[in-house]
């Protein structure tokens, strides 16, 4: 079976990055930041069961761990950037109605390890292993 396009998820999740950056424009400054922070906010709290759960969990991880990163949305996932660029976020299962959920981590995170490493871990639930290995990659990703 072959496919052409996009999902009517993935058309959903770019209609709302547009709508992130359209917000965004012109606010600079403390403001952007604080609308940026309850934009993440608010995307954690409109996720359900295990998402939810996990969102949380990985907002507090970042929070405590890499102070420095910017909450934010980006294409409606919670998201936690550095100088704008975001460097570690949650995909919910619920998005894109997929088995689990996922950390990643984009080109910015410092976790080089020779000449491969992962950059996306699938979450089935924030255990406390998960959560050591999380905090262990977001302090990496920002050194």
């Amino acid at each position: 079976m072959s496919t052409t396009g996009f999902s009517a998820q993935e058309r959903e999740a770019m209609k709302q990055r547009a709508a992130e950056l359209k917000e965004m424009k012109g606010v600079k400054g403390a403001a952007k930041r604080a609308k940026e922070y309850d934009a993440c906010l608010e995307a954690i709290d409109a996720l359900t069961g295990s998402d939810r759960q996990i969102a949380e969990r990985l907002h507090v991880i970042v929070t405590e761990e890499a102070p420095g990163l910017a909450p934010k949305t980006w294409y409606g996932f919670p998201s936690y950037a550095k100088d704008d660029k975001v460097v570690v976020f949650y995909q919910p299962a619920s998005k894109f109605e997929t088995r689990y959920g996922s950390i990643g981590f984009n080109e910015t995170a410092t976790l080089d390890d020779g000449e491969m490493w992962p950059t996306s871990f699938a979450v089935l639930e924030m255990t406390p292993a998960a959560e050591k290995t999380f905090r262990e990659l977001v302090r990496r990703a920002v050194d």
